[in-house]
């Protein structure tokens, strides 16, 4: 598994013909199309799964905020075969007398304890994050809080040009502009969806805490980004081995985060009894927590994965153009309701979609127009 090697925090950006533009890498690279695949499960499939939690009778918020991270040591496997990879890269590069030794000299961990303390911070604001989001899901429809989520694609866009100064096109421009609008049309027709059984005020905290969620999850893209490029600056390359290693630290952080809340809360004691009355019974109770903690774990891989190789701002446009397919997904489990407002707000996120990556393109190749030497007139006979 050749992860390991050494490169700057955007390797995707360093081709050096013309015509490879970022929308062709994008599909020439397996791990960037890994990590958007991973993106594509996590987003439509984990808030599915989390609503049926509840509906069928789950009640537990902090055990849903921990499943959101609880799949952190899945990465235990990947980082393995890294560093397997680095010990045989070291000892064959020092030769098969000194394998022994390079061995020894190979660090089991990439990360530097500044990269470490700011992983950590940040597995605490999504341990926070991952609550908020946990309680706006118990009392709204997965439509309404995939919609809401989606504005946090404009805190993103206000937190990384703060914080990392991300560069805005007038077609990045547009698209956050046309995915703010789809989701603001989505959100004013859902007024009228409230679940049975919710109270009015519920299901107002639960519309306030998915607001909350999106705010803070705005801020966490750009931190990490940041973060990446910190590291960068000071070690100068960022691989994806260490990439997973901050996912690994921000997992295992955010878990602790919401174990503690459960055992305030005494949610430990209460699992056996809530998988005995649960509705798809015992074995679905706890396949269906197995199952939200694996396919979270590659939403959030995926997320920084795509921080990685693009940008913050980029892994916020991947998810809010996949709202919709969260919505089709939720008329097809949950019978929601999907109408004509869903429809146009549906062709104004793939219109923004587009325009972002056709704006990555444009400005990708005039930069390496102007970077290209000016050729001459003529020709030397």
């Amino acid at each position: 598994m050749e992860v390991e090697a050494a490169t700057q925090r955007q390797p995707c950006k360093n081709a050096t013909k013309q015509q490879a533009s970022a929308a062709a890498r994008l599909f020439r690279s397996p791990l960037l199309v890994v990590n958007f695949i991973l993106m594509v499960v996590g987003s439509a499939c984990g808030p599915l799964l989390l609503r049926a939690y509840f509906l069928r009778g789950g009640n537990r918020k902090w055990l849903s905020s921990l499943l959101q991270t609880a799949g952190w040591p899945l990465l235990l496997v990947p980082l393995c075969f890294s560093y397997n990879s680095r010990r045989r890269r070291e000892g064959k590069e020092n030769g098969a007398a000194a394998a022994t030794t390079s061995k020894a000299a190979v660090p089991l961990f990439l990360m530097t304890p500044r990269l470490l303390a700011a992983s950590a911070a940040v597995g605490l604001m999504t341990g926070l994050d991952d609550l908020l989001y946990a309680y706006g899901l118990a009392y709204l429809p997965v439509s309404t809080s995939s919609i809401l989520i989606s504005t946090q694609l404009a805190f993103t866009a206000a937190f990384a040009l703060l914080l990392v100064r991300q560069r805005f096109t007038a077609f990045s421009v547009n698209a956050v502009v046309l995915l703010s609008v789809g989701a603001a049309m989505l959100g004013m027709n859902a007024g009228g969806d409230r679940p049975a059984g919710v109270s009015r005020a519920q299901y107002c905290a639960g519309f306030a805490m998915t607001l909350g969620a999106a705010a803070l999850y705005g801020l966490v893209l750009p931190v990490m980004e940041l973060s990446q490029a910190r590291h960068a600056a000071a070690r100068g390359a960022v691989t994806y081995t260490l990439v997973m290693e901050m996912q690994l630290v921000i997992g295992f952080v955010a878990t602790a985060f919401s174990a503690v809340g459960m055992l305030v809360n005494n949610d430990f004691n209460a699992i056996p009894g809530e998988a005995q009355e649960f509705g798809l019974g015992q074995a679905g109770y706890y396949l269906l927590l197995a199952g939200s903690a694996a396919i979270y774990q590659c939403f959030f891989l995926g997320t920084i994965g795509a921080i990685f190789y693009g940008s913050a701002l980029l892994a916020g446009v991947i998810m809010t153009v996949l709202i919709p397919v969260t919505e089709v997904l939720a008329v097809m489990f949950f019978h929601e309701p999907f109408n004509g407002t869903k429809g146009v707000a549906l062709a104004l996120s793939l219109w923004g979609f587009v325009s972002y990556f056709y704006g990555e393109v444009s400005a990708k190749a005039a930069q390496q127009r102007s970077d290209e030497p000016p050729k001459p007139d003529h020709l030397d006979p």
